[in-house]
């Protein structure tokens, strides 16, 4: 029987997707970029995850509304600032800046096919991740502030270096762990580690 993994997933617009896992001991599966759609999902076919989380909106907002519900309840929460997600009228003013956001849901839509098989497909947000378990970014650059968190993890196999899309993907598979282990809380579909989460290493 193989050992139970969890997987996070960075979704971009023409870059594609960095994909990464970690199991009970640490890194399974390093940050790797994936252009396709169906590279993502052959991996999680082979890998098996409990859960996947996806960086990305798994919807856009009702039609007229220029935000999502689910987006307006987590700024309620004064976690970390968050980017609102329009209509799909609204997307479709400018498909170049939320290009990401289509591949988003074309990767929700074939993750799909596989949760008769088990593997758990949920929205997760990084950056929130990252505040729970490092704090408030403040003035420290994105970059030191995401690699410092990840650094304070007892998680092996992390690699010596590692971009922010790779350490995203990393901060989505701990999302997606402690969501197994019901350490999360939900904002709608917006799944968001507790503060101090076990699961984080």
């Amino acid at each position: 029987m193989s050992r139970p993994c969890w997987a996070g997933v960075d979704v971009g617009a023409a870059k594609g997707f960095d994909v990464a896992a970690i199991d009970e001991d640490g890194v399974a599966f390093c940050p790797r970029r994936i252009v396709e759609v169906q590279g993502v999902l052959n991996v999680a076919r082979d890998l098996k995850p409990r859960v996947v989380a996806v960086d990305s909106p798994a919807s856009p907002a009702p039609a007229g509304e220029r935000s999502r519900p689910d987006e307006r309840k987590f700024k309620e929460a004064k976690i970390c600032g968050i980017r609102y997600t329009p209509d799909e009228k609204g997307m479709a003013v400018n498909p170049g800046y939320y290009g990401w956001i289509f591949n988003g849901f074309r990767l929700y839509e074939a993750l799909g096919d596989l949760e008769p098989r088990g593997v758990q497909t949920i929205e997760c947000f990084p950056t929130a991740t990252w505040t729970r378990l490092a704090g408030p970014r403040g003035s420290v650059s994105r970059a030191r502030w995401s690699r410092k968190a990840l650094e304070g993890r007892t998680l092996a196999g992390v690699p010596a270096r590692t971009n922010q899309d790779g350490r995203d993907a990393i901060g989505a598979a701990l999302t997606a762990r402690a969501y197994d282990l019901g350490e999360t809380e939900n904002f709608g579909r917006i799944v968001v580690p507790r503060s101090g989460i076990s699961s984080a290493g």
